[in-house]
């Protein structure tokens, strides 16, 4: 049986200058200095907030602290969200493909680096539960590997009944391109305003769409069906 696994930010929702603002904001604050980008690319990009959290501070943290520090992030990105309320909505397209997948009856779930109170600020803003079974989504809790470590894609296709190999990965990151790469699945590149030439020209991709109203293959449940 055939599964689709969308990764979240980026994928299904542009949101990049909200994270890079919330991540300056936290880095300024808690560290007096406003990240690089090269810094973006090597510790925020695709990584955890643990991850992130741990290089900015120079140091181990606690699991309180981290819980901490991530909500302070957090807070800071979920407000410029709702601030900015013309561009707070789901990537072209992408209703309209839940629906399809939806009406075909093949099984669909996101694999996402988000913490918990962010994938309920999603489901909520995006009424996600009308395609999505919140209990087989796969977030940040801390007891999986980050990106590009292909385990969060691993645990998504297990809890759609799927073999890896017959799910289909909707990415926009480099490392959660890597990451479905990984774990043996069918990978779809999506194009975002910062990585389009990085995502175009990656070999290990099946396809690459720029949004979901692309005519491809990968967007059709009939043909997802046959794989």
């Amino acid at each position: 049986m055939a599964g689709v696994i969308f990764d979240f930010n980026g994928t299904l929702f542009e949101d990049a200058d909200k994270q890079v603002a919330a991540w300056q904001a936290f880095a300024i604050a808690h560290r007096g200095q406003a990240l690089t980008p090269v810094e973006f690319d090597q510790h925020v990009h695709g990584q955890n907030n643990p991850m992130t959290l741990r290089y900015l501070l120079g140091r181990e943290l606690t699991a309180e602290e981290v819980a901490t520090l991530s909500e302070d992030k957090e807070r800071r990105y979920r407000q410029l969200c709702r601030e900015d309320a013309t561009n707070f909505h789901l990537r072209p397209g992408a209703v309209t493909f839940f629906e399809r997948l939806k009406q075909a009856g093949i099984p669909m779930t996101i694999a996402t680096a988000s913490g918990p109170r962010n994938l309920d600020f999603f489901f909520e803003a995006f009424d996600l539960a009308k395609w999505f079974d919140r209990d087989q989504v796969v977030y940040d809790d801390g007891t999986l590997a980050s990106k590009p470590a292909p385990d969060a894609f691993l645990k998504a296709a297990a809890n759609l009944g799927c073999q890896p190999q017959h799910t289909v990965v909707f990415e926009d990151s480099l490392s959660g391109i890597a990451a479905g790469i990984a774990a043996g699945s069918i990978v779809v590149g999506v194009q975002t305003k910062g990585d389009q030439a990085a995502i175009a020209q990656d070999p290990r991709l099946s396809a690459v769409i720029q949004a979901y109203t692309d005519d491809s293959p990968y967007l059709n449940a009939a043909f997802i069906k046959t794989l």
